[in-house]
């Protein structure tokens, strides 16, 4: 047995080398996760490249991308690298260019502020391609070398522990300044969507780029711009913070504008946030195809994206959320002295940090006041504007009593913040609301309805009364069984006639008694009535000519038996009253054994062709159908129609204030 002595364990925790007992080491596999399958865009592969660039104090990043898809050239005009630059900064993986760089590390001999922090980042470009030649040139020295996903992988194979790039022949190296890298072998799956796309999408991931910062991208030969990041233009209402000032052409469509605080009381002395909220006037103008969509904040450190929506993580669930957009920069994320707090993508953040949760707090105060401010704005501007595009909408304002108008403001207000797109939805919208507030302020409940608007749940608390719901919604209930009675009188042929009832009358029982609202079926008692003998399936040829169907309701504690009968059947009295006392008898002896002795039964017989007694002897038919059961009766398709017609123009006739009302609808 060999025993390790307190001196060998001293000794190997030295980490010496040859001796060490224990040694952390790297496979070269961790390319694989660091690398190859970290990145799933060319957006974020390339943000890399350009931070690269930037730490190296380039001014100039081209960018070109082959039409055919079969590489990508990136060349910038920075300092450039010699062979030992290669080797030992931008060929060693994890290489802590903050820590190890004493003289330019955290800043740039130009003043900048370093982006690059891990040293993971030039591996990123293996996610889209897999050869990769890099060319340099510094103190006139040019050199090159080319990389490929194949050797990385023999190498692994191979159980080396470096993995040895190929030095590019001499006639190949064409740089003369900076650094030139060409991506070949294109997974094209992961280009996008074009070089017009790519530049938006960049230029949502660099708050550095024009003049001012002295840094330039090009894409193809077209600049790309922070016009590009296609939000600024849509904001309607605009919040800054710190010392950010948008350029007056930059928000065309800005109408209200408010400066917010950039810090917290108590917050370090360098710790700020700059940049700017907005928010659009329509959720669709936040759509975007290029970009990506554009509802979110952005936040950038040291000038580059540092989390692509924040947004998502301050769980505001409120409506005006939808509009949002935003781009804001909080520096302190990514100080020097603390530790580094994003992840391996440098899309997002270690969530538990302490900074983090501070951006957080700081962003939920600063939205409440937005929140607060962009409702009395929206009410001012939505409603003026409302009134300009809608005669019949400022006509309806200018109806209300004084008390009620300013609640019918903020319903149109709010309506109008809903997320509806479409101009004709939206007046759709408009009178919809104007009718529930007109219905609301009879009962005296406007105020709380226009409360709820915003709020699906009080929303449908005040609606959740079924009186105060069915007083509200019964004109329209009757127009359209008006309308649909029309239409059936417009119907002359007998059959169609037949067909149309078949379907439509025992789901809509108000055509044979308007009272009938809440007539329900019952498949237990249908399955039983079928038992028995009187629902059935199997009809023989004389019974089909008889009837179309039977179906059992209730209503209000009546059991209600419907025959609908051919429209072209003449029928026999004594052949229905028989037919009705069978079917009676058998229900009572069903609901007998449930525990109701005196059931309250109507049979309805509804039948094209009038029966004979009805007009010989009136009486008879009467008696007849009493004997089935009180309230029994026969039914004709015509005279159904008409009674149920009758019934609810009587209703109409009453409603004119109503008319006006619905034409001042009809008109928005």
């Amino acid at each position: 047995m060999t025993v390790v002595s307190e001196n060998t364990i001293a000794s190997s925790n030295k980490g010496t080398g040859a001796d060490d007992i224990y040694r952390m080491t790297v496979d070269l596999n961790v390319l694989d996760h660091l690398g190859i399958n970290l990145y799933s865009n060319i957006a974020a592969v390339l943000t890399e490249a350009v931070a690269n660039a930037w730490d190296a104090d380039a001014e100039n990043v081209v960018i070109s991308i082959d039409p055919n898809g079969d590489w990508i050239e990136i060349i910038d005009d920075g300092i450039g690298m010699n062979v030992a630059d290669m080797n030992d900064k931008y060929l060693r993986v994890g290489y802590r260019r903050r820590e190890e760089d004493a003289a330019h590390g955290r800043t740039t001999a130009k003043g900048r502020q370093v982006m690059g922090r891990k040293g993971l980042g030039k591996l990123s470009l293996f996610s889209i391609a897999d050869r990769i030649d890099v060319q340099s040139s510094k103190d006139g020295e040019a050199h090159g070398l080319r990389m490929s996903v194949d050797g990385i992988k023999e190498s692994v194979n191979r159980k080396e522990r470096h993995y040895a790039p190929d030095a590019l022949p001499a006639e190949e190296i064409d740089v003369t300044e900076g650094t030139k890298i060409v991506l070949r072998d294109i997974k094209r799956q992961r280009l996008g969507r074009g070089a017009a796309a790519l530049r938006k999408r960049l230029a949502r991931r660099f708050s550095v780029i024009g003049e001012l910062y002295d840094f330039k991208i090009m894409i193809d030969g077209q600049p790309v711009t922070t016009e590009e990041r296609g939000d600024l233009p849509i904001v309607q209402f605009l919040w800054t913070m710190g010392d950010f000032e948008p350029e007056p052409g930059s928000i065309p469509r800005v109408k209200e504008q408010e400066r917010l605080p950039s810090r917290f009381d108590g917050w370090e002395e360098d710790w700020n946030v700059k940049g700017w909220i907005g928010t659009a006037r329509k959720p669709k103008q936040l759509d975007s195809e290029d970009t990506g969509n554009l509802n979110g904040i952005v936040v950038f450190a040291r000038g580059r994206l540092f989390h692509e929506n924040i947004l998502d993580k301050v769980n505001d669930g409120r409506l005006y959320t939808k509009y949002l957009t935003g781009q804001i920069e909080a520096d302190f994320l990514d100080d020097d002295d603390e530790p580094d707090i994003a992840t391996s993508d440098r899309q997002r953040v270690q969530e538990d940090d302490p900074r983090y949760a501070q951006l957080i707090a700081f962003l939920r105060s600063r939205l409440s006041q937005v929140e607060r401010r962009w409702t009395e704005w929206r009410r001012k501007h939505e409603v003026q504007d409302a009134q300009e595009t809608s005669p019949a909408l400022k006509e309806w304002f200018e109806s209300l009593p004084d008390g009620f108008r300013k609640s019918a403001e903020t319903l149109i207000a709010k309506l109008s913040a809903l997320p509806v797109d479409e101009d004709d939805d939206r007046k759709l919208l408009y009178r919809h609301g104007i009718l529930a507030f007109e219905r609301m302020r009879i009962r005296g409940s406007a105020d709380e309805f226009v409360e709820s608007v915003h709020d699906v749940d009080k929303l449908l608390s005040v609606l959740a009364d079924r009186d105060a719901l069915e007083a509200s919604l019964y004109r329209d209930i009757v127009k359209s069984r008006l309308d649909a009675i029309n239409d059936f009188q417009e119907i002359v042929d007998e059959d169609a006639k037949e067909k149309v009832l078949q379907q439509y009358l025992f789901d809509h029982l108000w055509l044979l008694d308007p009272a009938w609202e809440r007539a329900t079926d019952s498949q237990i008692m249908e399955s039983r009535l079928a038992t028995e003998g009187v629902i059935v399936d199997d009809l023989t040829e004389k019974e089909k000519l008889g009837r179309v169907d039977i179906a059992y309701r209730t209503n209000a504690g009546k059991h209600i038996i419907v025959e609908l009968k051919k429209a072209g059947r003449k029928m026999k009295l004594l052949e229905l009253q028989e037919q009705g006392q069978t079917y009676v008898d058998k229900l009572r002896k069903i609901l007998a054994a449930q525990g109701d002795a005196s059931p309250n039964i109507e049979v309805i017989f509804v039948v094209g062709k009038p029966v004979d007694e009805e007009t010989s002897n009136p009486n008879r038919v009467k008696s007849s159908m009493d004997a089935i059961s009180p309230g029994s009766r026969i039914v004709h398709y015509d005279s159904l129609i008409a009674g149920a017609q009758t019934s609810y123009d009587d209703y109409l006739k009453k409603s004119k204030e109503l008319d006006r009302l619905e034409k001042i609808v009809e008109r928005l």
